[in-house]
């Protein structure tokens, strides 16, 4: 397995793994299924994130790719809640790869955006300091609500939609390093990391789109990095960033891997 490759199974495992626990916090009755070809971890929650399918064979090539797909289409048909498929290009042979776009086009699949899986062996970093920030750590019920909020503005969801994957969470208050950057009082940014096997998975980081551009995101992520690493002794981590987010994460030490691309189904 060359290093490109390794990284795109590291960025899947990640995925697979990391989602299965939020999934479940999310909705323990969640179809958290792995299938020949195709993993699903859908929590049929209004947060669409929480809704996911993704295909998990390694060097899938054009033969099997429009079955593959179809499979992942169909399962999401049979879903009450809007998802998405996470296709990680890299797992991907190159025939495939050429053909996607008319595949994923007759498998009745729209690409929704574009990301990327990101890595590095990051950690420990310094306690973060930004002048116009204070950081807290999300413990109540407030501060939850807060952070959902701020993911629903960054990516464009109804403020209910956001509420509905975080609320009530026990698991985000306590074994998540969620965190909070707050201006004047104000909870303006917003960036987490989870242990997933032996690594910390950077998730849901997230902006006011009105305080964009002042270095929020990334402090507030060095923030969930270094208390995630402190309390848990790990040294490496990986996240899966928008097309919009992705220029932050190099900055920190992250390194690009494999593309992402997220589908939804055709209305």
């Amino acid at each position: 397995m060359t290093a490109i490759d390794a990284a795109a199974v590291e960025s899947l495992h990640q995925l697979t793994g990391g989602w299965r626990t939020l999934v479940l916090d999310a909705d323990p009755a969640a179809d958290v299924r792995d299938l020949p070809g195709v993993a699903v971890r859908w929590a049929e929650s209004r947060f669409a994130f929480w809704n996911c399918v993704t295909l998990t064979e390694h060097g899938l090539g054009a033969d099997l790719l429009p079955e593959r797909l179809a499979q992942a289409a169909a399962i999401m048909r049979e879903k009450q809640g809007t998802g998405f498929l996470w296709l990680f290009e890299d797992l991907l042979d190159p025939a495939a790869r050429a053909e996607l776009p008319a595949a994923a086009e007759r498998a009745g699949l729209d690409l929704a955006f574009s990301g990327a899986g990101m890595a590095g062996d990051v950690l420990p970093l310094p306690d973060p300091e930004h002048p116009l920030l204070e950081f807290v750590r999300v413990r109540t019920e407030e501060q939850l609500l807060a952070y959902a909020d701020l993911n629903s503005r960054a990516y464009g969801f109804p403020l209910a939609d956001g509420r509905d994957g975080l609320a009530g969470s026990r698991l985000w208050r306590t074994d998540v390093h969620a965190y909070l950057g707050l201006r004047d009082g104000v909870p303006v940014t917003a960036a987490a990391t989870v242990p997933c096997a032996g690594r910390l998975f950077v998730v849901l980081v997230a902006t006011d789109p009105e305080q964009e551009r002042q270095g929020f995101g990334e402090a507030v992520t060095r923030k969930a990095l270094h208390e995630g690493a402190r309390a848990t002794g790990l040294t490496r981590a990986t996240l899966h960033a928008t097309a919009a987010g992705a220029p932050v994460y190099p900055r920190i030490g992250f390194v690009p891997n494999t593309p992402i691309h997220f589908y939804a189904l055709r209305p």
